[in-house]
């Protein structure tokens, strides 16, 4: 079996990809332009995936490819439905960075909360060498404990978050498409969860449904002050209204690891904005995170050989 596989963003010489040649021959390609991919994948049976476009044009290129992995839980870079028509098996690596997202929300919240970077840059500068007193705190923090956070969508990652917030004696409510069977928590209308939230948490995907669903009437029903988290996906938010939000004092923080554009543009609006703290897009980056994608999307291509796909998406 001829492979070609993805590597783009994967590793910086920390991951073995070796599982994948234990399978067939193996081409590696990273960043590709669109010709360059349809040189590597001419006659090749299977492609794993990141966020190479697999459309109408990469299957009229290159038709013996009949197994598409995707290395991540979202496949919105596979025309499935097309895929499905062309006898063309997809297959995703579900539920691989539920702790890690979950893990990276509480990293921002806390970051937040406790004026992290602040204050380790006032100590670096030499503030403390010069205090007066044991300790010093011209930047207000805050308990985590108590505050109630709004968790929009409960698929598992939005569970993770909520057991973590309920650890740490967070009050917790959801707001999700379909009621959650045996939820053990509060369960409201988006509008209602805005209102009551003093934290909002995304975690739903990004369809045309929910594209922008952060707009600027959303941002106007939260609480003046409350804090917005987004893990999921940068279109969810209308960067624009969260600048305004942010900037005129609405809102008391933001933390992202998503945009709407990535990498992130030079004039995407939330750069510069009032306590706006934002990470490029690695809550799924932990190495062992990776290293179970890997596994996994391995794992996909190996049951597909076998005739027992798994993860099948189509």
């Amino acid at each position: 079996m001829k492979i070609v596989v993805d590597s783009a963003a994967f590793s910086d010489g920390d991951i073995d990809f070796g599982c994948f040649k234990a399978l067939g021959e193996v081409t590696y390609i990273n960043e590709p332009s669109r010709g360059e991919l349809y040189a590597a994948a001419n006659g090749c049976d299977a492609i794993i995936v990141n966020k190479v476009i697999i459309d109408r044009d990469f299957l009229d290129a290159c038709p013996t490819v009949k197994y598409v992995g995707v290395f991540a839980t979202g496949y919105n870079v596979v025309d499935t439905a097309l895929c499905r028509e062309r006898g063309v098996t997809v297959c995703n690596v579900p539920g691989y960075s539920t702790n890690a997202v979950a893990q990276h929300v509480f990293a921002l919240i806390l970051t937040i909360l406790g004026q992290i970077p602040r204050y380790t840059a006032s100590v670096e500068a030499g503030d403390w060498t010069k205090s007066r007193t044991f300790c010093y705190f011209p930047w207000r923090t805050y308990e985590i404990a108590g505050k109630t956070l709004g968790i929009l969508g409960y698929g598992s990652i939005g569970r993770a978050v909520a057991k973590i917030a309920d650890a740490f004696g967070m009050n917790v409510i959801v707001s999700t498409r379909t009621p959650p069977k045996d939820c053990p928590y509060k369960t409201l209308s988006y509008e209602d969860m805005l209102r009551a939230a003093d934290i909002v948490t995304l975690h739903c995907p990004l369809t045309s449904e929910t594209a922008k669903i952060m707009d600027g009437r959303a941002i106007s029903l939260m609480k003046d002050g409350a804090i917005l988290i987004n893990t999921a996906r940068g279109g969810l938010v209308d960067e624009e209204a969260l600048r305004a939000a942010l900037d005129g004092g609405k809102l008391s923080a933001a933390g992202l690891d998503v945009v709407s554009c990535e990498p992130m543009r030079a004039d995407n609006p939330l750069l510069g904005a009032k306590n706006c703290y934002i990470t490029p897009h690695v809550a799924w980056t932990p190495l062992e995170t990776r290293k179970r994608l890997i596994a996994t999307a391995a794992e996909n291509l190996r049951c597909y050989i076998a005739g027992r796909p798994q993860n099948v998406v189509n």
